[in-house]
């Protein structure tokens, strides 16, 4: 395949982890956890960890917006898996060994088929042509969200092809207030996002209600942390438990080279989500001007609804209701 989307490599955590069993969890899917060490990791320091912009972890699933029939389009995250056989084969080898890079993957009949939409993801490493997976087996890769897609029906709900936007959730120019507007999928180009919502990640914000749904585009890095904490990992656990800019998901570091660095809540051994979260302890306004559009936003699209609260303020992302 000659095109290819986004990075979406896996990120590497800021502390050196250990995996450590969890002998009374047999029927967990996961019966283990990975954990943080106190041991900076090398790819940080590699990265300039130091001078890096920490920004919030936001939970949601990841998108990506580039080209597809000649216009921006927004594209849902599909990483091609192994089929059950190569799985299986495939973790035998990682039991017996800890390199899996001397593993043989049959590129062409290891893995389940996917759409012929599907780009890989950037910075895989191709082989003869065919992309070959990452060190857990998997080909991070994207899929086009097509307008009337079912399986994709909280995408579509953020996005209007007609009109060439999303809604997108990011920093009001106020400081301390969030902006909910539509944006041009032409700023967006080449950017990756993560969809959060309703019918996302079991809503860990508190968006909508199963009668009215409410899913929001983030852009990633959009939440820059103002008052981090240091890089111990102590300091980060009081951070995290102790100070209402802690109550994320995680932190990711943006690096000068574009490397991406993370520390999960779970890392540390702490619990997500939480009953209340930073990016609900901060009020929100909708900027939506529907004599902007041209077009026609069916009214029981998301667009209609926030059009019809421009300019409306909320306490909470949790508080934004729509009519009935």
């Amino acid at each position: 395949m000659s095109r290819r989307g986004a990075v979406q490599r896996k990120v590497p955590c800021l502390f050196v982890t250990e995996v450590k069993e969890e002998p009374s969890a047999k029927r967990e899917r996961q019966p283990f956890k990975v954990l943080a060490t106190e041991t900076l990791n090398e790819k940080a320091l590699e990265a300039d960890i130091y001078n890096a912009i920490p920004t919030e972890k936001v939970d949601g699933t990841c998108c990506y917006i580039t080209t597809y029939k000649g216009q921006p389009y927004l594209w849902a995250r599909l990483d091609r898996r192994p089929n059950k056989q190569a799985e299986k084969r495939f973790k035998r080898f990682l039991y017996s060994v800890e390199d899996c890079k001397e593993f043989i993957w049959n590129v062409e009949e290891d893995f389940k088929p996917v759409p012929d939409t599907w780009i890989p993801a950037k910075e895989i490493e191709f082989s003869n042509g065919n992309p070959l997976p990452d060190e857990n087996g998997h080909m991070p890769g994207w899929v086009p969200v097509e307008k009337n897609s079912k399986q994709y029906c909280w995408h579509t709900s953020v996005v209007n092809y007609e009109a060439e936007v999303a809604l997108v959730l990011k920093h009001h120019a106020d400081p301390g207030l969030l902006e909910i507007r539509p944006v041009s999928l032409s700023e967006l180009l080449e950017q990756t996002l993560e969809l959060i919502g309703t019918n996302i990640n079991a809503n860990p914000y508190g968006l909508g209600s199963k009668k009215q749904p409410i899913h929001l585009l983030v852009p990633h890095g959009a939440f820059e942390i103002k008052n981090p904490p240091t890089l111990k990992q102590s300091d980060i656990l009081s951070w995290f438990e102790g100070c209402c800019e802690g109550k994320v998901e995680g932190i990711v570091w943006h690096c000068r080279d574009g490397c991406l660095i993370k520390l999960h809540r779970h890392h540390l051994g702490l619990c997500w989500p939480l009953a209340e979260t930073y990016l609900n302890s901060q009020p929100v306004v909708i900027s939506f001007n529907r004599n902007d559009y041209d077009c026609d936003f069916g009214p029981k699209s998301l667009f209609h609804q926030f059009s019809k609260l421009d300019g409306q303020r909320f306490d909470r992302l949790k508080d934004i209701k729509f009519d009935d």
